[in-house]
Parts: structure tokens; C-alpha cells; sequence
């Protein structure tokens, strides 16, 4: 099978029979062997009811709903498992994401080699209040991801060559980082493609300012699990460590100039009376339990399951023959 086109969606049972009349021309007019997997997150219209009239309709059409709105990132994983298309196409059910893009993101997975290409929505018709804080995450993303050609992270127009989708694992509100998800995977030829950006035609936006705040708190965790996951020790020990050296050393600054005083005879306030005292005894606890933290972290990291699960491409075995 050619391509399986992902689709997530939430109370859009107006756009899914144009959606798919749409995803149906564009590949009839290229020969594109496909199938179209419906994720309903839990809606609470007539989704589920269309999807099941136009599997019925349409062979190639597939559906898995969910009991409740578990989000983008569930919807995306289980769409991930089901596929089938050397080639996976993620968009919005919205209609703002336009399928006519379907062709040139398959000939660049295909032809020009890419594990991964995103949508660039350069001219958008969203308002200020969304598009100003989209502009801040995707530079702070470019930033710490170090993934400098991507424009729009979040755009939900994607093309993945199967593998990847198949070895990256989206979870909580992950999907706005599947590029770093998969350059964390070994996937590093990554991609981008200007797409068009159409205004909603049914419905109204699910964007919210918390998913702004939600989204850089993700990237901080990201960042930290795919830097230090398999090693807290090194961050949280390290930090630890210097904070209790910091503090014992002021302490025994501290206690080494008051036993100066007493042996030259100068009077001087207790040791305890001092604040420098406290605030050195208080980076000694604190050191202490980063340094525990770390130590904790390592126990459990050695523990883990999947602690040597690494991404293996290919093998040669004995004689030449490669799995």
C-alpha cells in the first residue's frame, strides 16, 4: 500500500464527507493505492455516525473511536499502529488542511529521501491570539530541539516514511514534537514543505492558551528525557554535588573565622545567629537531595523495561545476509 492518510479529529462531522470526497479525487488522479484511518477523539456529534457510513461506502475507509477525549497525541498513536501505507500522512479533519499537498509530500518521502516532512503554513488565516504564540513555541522549539529548518512544529500536515511512525512513541501532548520525537529515534532527515492553510469552514477552534503553556512545559520534559532519561545522575548528582561543596565550604568559612575571633580574644555573636549560616546549611540539605534524586533516578532508570531499547536499522548476519 502506497500511503495511509491518519486523521484525528473532535466534533467535525460536518467536514469529514468533503474531507474525504477530497482525499478520495487526489488519489484516483495519482494511482495511489491508500487507506484513510478515522480517529475519533471522543466527539460528541455525529463523527462516529459518518465515519461508519463511509466505511461502508468505501472499503479503504477505517475508524477506531475512543470511549472519551483523551487528545491528539492517544489519537495519533493508535492511527500510528493501525497504518499500513509505506507512506503515513497526518492532517486536521478541519478542511484547513489541504489533501492537493498529498502527492508532493509522498514523491519527497519516496524520491528525495526524507524520514519525515512537516507542513510550513507560512500564510495563515488563524487570528493574532494564535498565531503570535505559535511564532514564540516554534522558535523555542527550533532552539532546543536543534531541528533548525522546521517553521511550524505543531502543523498537523505531516508525511512520515513508516518506520518512523512505527519506532517513535506519542504520548501525553507529545504530537507537537514528533520532528524531535523522531531525530531522538535516529530519524534525522527531516524536512519541510510549504503548505496552503485554508480558514475553518465548519465549526470553531479547539486552541486554547493553556496548550501555549502546556506545550513549553512538554518541550522542558522532552528535552531533559532525551538529554539525561537513561542518566539522572549526571544532571542531578552533579548539581547536587556542587551546591553541597558550595555549602560546606561557606559553612566552614564561617566556623574557621569565628574560632580566629576566639583565639584573638574578640567577641563575636554565636555562629548560629548569622544568616550565612543557615543559607549554607540550607544548599548542604538541598545538595543532599538532588544528589539522592539522582541516585533514586539511576535505581529506577537501571530498572526500566526498555533501559537497552535501542533503534537498530539493519543487520548483517553471518555470510552477507542482512535483516
Amino acid at each position: 500500500m502506497d500511503i495511509s492518510v491518519v486523521i484525528p479529529l473532535y466534533n467535525e462531522e460536518e467536514s469529514l464527507p468533503e474531507l474525504y470526497a477530497w482525499i478520495e479525487r487526489v488519489m484516483k488522479e495519482n494511482n495511489f493505492s491508500y487507506e484513510v484511518i478515522f480517529i475519533n477523539d471522543g466527539s460528541t456529534d455525529g463523527s462516529w455516525k459518518v465515519i461508519s457510513q463511509l466505511s461502508e461506502e468505501h472499503e479503504c475507509v477505517k475508524g477506531i473511536k475512543f470511549r472519551r477525549n483523551y487528545g491528539k497525541s492517544p489519537a495519533l498513536f493508535c492511527g500510528f499502529k493501525e497504518a499500513q501505507g509505506d507512506v503515513v500522512i497526518t492532517m486536521d479533519a478541519d478542511l484547513q488542511d489541504s489533501p492537493d499537498e498529498i502527492p508532493e509530500l509522498y514523491r519527497m518521502i519516496t524520491e528525495d529521501g526524507y524520514d519525515l516532512v512537516s507542513g510550513y503554513k507560512q500564510k495563515r488565516y488563524d487570528p493574532l491570539s494564535k498565531t503570535i504564540p505559535t511564532k514564540l513555541f516554534n522558535a523555542t522549539a527550533r532552539k532546543i530541539s536543534g531541528i533548525k529548518n522546521l517553521h511550524d512544529f505543531n502543523c498537523g500536515l505531516k508525511a512520515y516514511r513508516k518506520d518512523v511512525v512505527k519506532n517513535i512513541e506519542v504520548y501525553g501532548e507529545m504530537h507537537r514534537y514528533i520532528p524531535y520525537l523522531a531525530k531522538n529515534a535516529g530519524f534525522d532527515r527531516i524536512g519541510e514543505k510549504v503548505v496552503h492553510h485554508q480558514s475553518r469552514k465548519y465549526g470553531k477552534s479547539k486552541f486554547g492558551l493553556n496548550r501555549f503553556f502546556n506545550g513549553y512545559l512538554d518541550l522542558i520534559t522532552l528535552w531533559f528525557l532525551s538529554s539525561f532519561g537513561r542518566k539522572p545522575m549526571h544532571v542531578f548528582g552533579f548539581l547536587g554535588t556542587i551546591m553541597f561543596f558550595i555549602g560546606f565550604i561557606a559553612a566552614a568559612i564561617i566556623g574557621i573565622d569565628k574560632l580566629v575571633a576566639v583565639s584573638n580574644g574578640q567577641q563575636m555573636r554565636l555562629v548560629t545567629d548569622t544568616p550565612y549560616f543557615y543559607i549554607s546549611l540550607t544548599m548542604m540539605i538541598i545538595g543532599t537531595q538532588l544528589f539522592l534524586a539522582g541516585f533514586l533516578g539511576d535505581l529506577i532508570s537501571r530498572n526500566s523495561s526498555d533501559r537497552n531499547d535501542y533503534q537498530i536499522s539493519e543487520e548483517i548476519r553471518c555470510g552477507g545476509n542482512r535483516k
